[in-house]
């Protein structure tokens, strides 16, 4: 079985448009975001730092974020959220030692990955993400978790898109993206620094709790599960990889995850056969065993199954 290809009994196929490699559009002079005024505008957000050697991680601004320093600029990826950006970019340029953000980089466009991005992009920073994560940031959405999502203003959106994978160089570094199409949102990165083995895996991945399938912004939980192929492929047993929030992973738990939840898939294709509704598979919790690792799975299961019922065609 190829790294893009899962069996079409189980899997609808999807192909991600390759595009070349990022080229970054220069940056002018900026205005810098400064410490003093981060400080001055918190909101009270507890920030925690990791250094992962070359790469900081930082935790408390309602998503897992990392940054790197630059020759020009941080690098960041993801944002959080909007209230706790003053707090988290302050931490940003005391943890790298830059006084400006750079590059920014969504993994996808709930508003835990976007809320620091009206001050990079007002700054002058590059926002990069996928195409379809810029036209959600565009226009107000609606999701599973979220009674309505306003579209951010116009220097709040991504400045640089991608449809499919790719690499940048930043500050000397090879950094790989690659899209993930219906996994957790339909505009889902993954971003990779081959040089520390480090994965930044957005919401495409949970270490302690059932993730979100926004089956109202194209995700699907069959999207879920190649996605997870795909990851446990590109990894290695040792692989640092950062989910979108919780504790760090490796590649093994990737492959562990790929399991757990190909096999649940299985399991809601035989569910769908049968004609059993969300209540019924609620009811009959095929998750029971994992929950005192990732709690009630009630929500996600109505979630995942929904997703199936919209996106699943039997043969």
């Amino acid at each position: 079985m190829s790294k893009r290809e899962l069996s079409r009994r189980r899997l609808l196929s999807a192909a991600a448009a390759a595009v070349p490699a990022l080229g970054l559009a220069s940056v002018g002079a900026w205005l810098p975001f400064t410490a003093a005024r981060a400080q001055s505008g918190s909101s009270g957000a507890r920030i925690t730092t990791t250094d992962l050697g070359g790469l900081v991680l930082l935790q408390g601004a309602g998503c897992n974020v990392l940054a790197m320093p630059g020759d020009v600029g941080a690098l960041m990826v993801d944002g959080g959220l909007a209230e706790h950006a003053d707090a988290l970019l302050a931490a940003v340029l005391a943890a790298t030692g830059n006084d400006r953000v750079q590059m920014l980089i969504n993994t996808h466009f709930h508003p835990e990955q976007t809320g620091a991005n009206e001050i990079v992009g007002r700054a002058g920073g590059v926002i990069f993400a996928h195409e379809k994560t810029r036209l959600f940031l565009s226009h107000p959405r609606y999701s599973p978790t979220y009674e309505r999502i306003e579209p951010l203003p116009e220097a709040a959106r991504p400045n640089e898109v991608t449809r499919g994978d790719g690499s940048l160089e930043f500050a000397g570094r090879r950094i790989d993206y690659g899209y993930l199409p219906a996994a957790h949102t339909d505009g889902d990165l993954y971003v990779h620094f081959p040089e520390l083995d480090i994965l930044a895996a957005g919401g495409v991945v949970a270490g302690d709790r059932w993730p979100l399938v926004d089956y109202r912004s194209g995700a699907w939980f069959g999207g879920r599960v190649r996605a997870l192929e795909w990851l446990a492929e590109l990894t290695k047993p040792e692989t640092r990889v950062v989910p979108a929030d919780g504790p760090l992973l490796t590649g093994r738990d990737m492959v562990r995850q790929r399991d757990i939840y190909l096999e649940l898939f299985e399991t809601l294709i035989a569910y769908l056969n049968m004609g059993l509704g969300p209540e019924d598979v609620v009811a009959r919790n095929p998750l029971e065993r994992y929950e005192d690792e990732f709690g009630d799975p009630s929500a996600f299961l109505d979630g995942a199954y929904r997703s199936m019922m919209i996106a699943y065609v039997p043969e």
